[in-house]
């Protein structure tokens, strides 16, 4: 098992910026890849970027990329997403996941919102 805690959400007007972390604990060492997942009211969780924690490979869902960026700082067991040029769109509890396989997303932590405003 591995924890995870979200921190850094927050109101930011459009055009702005915010960066969010996740600190992970427990079994860090079988984690393969961290994620970043959004859920607007109303909507389906859905994918914004994906990090693998040995290599550092990043993936982002098209509307991100550009905007957002993933990092990690092994050292602290945590991994970020700094989030520019805010949209309202962008609007939604963020949450963190741990994946300790290809395919699979194991744990989650509670989710942090994040409210853009027009």
């Amino acid at each position: 098992q591995v924890q995870l805690v979200e921190s850094g959400g927050g109101l930011v007007q459009a055009g702005g910026s915010l960066r969010l972390s996740c600190a992970a604990s427990g079994r860090i060492f079988s984690m393969y890849r961290m994620g970043w997942f959004r859920q607007a009211p109303g909507k389906e969780r859905e994918f914004v970027a994906v990090i693998t924690w040995s290599s550092g490979n990043t993936d982002y869902r098209d509307s991100g990329k550009g905007r957002f960026t993933i990092s990690r700082d092994n050292a602290k067991n945590t991994v970020y997403l700094q989030m520019n040029s805010l949209k309202p769109e962008d609007t939604a509890i963020y949450y963190c996941a741990a994946g300790l396989g290809i395919g699979r997303w194991d744990n989650w932590g509670q989710g942090t919102q994040v409210t853009v405003s027009s």
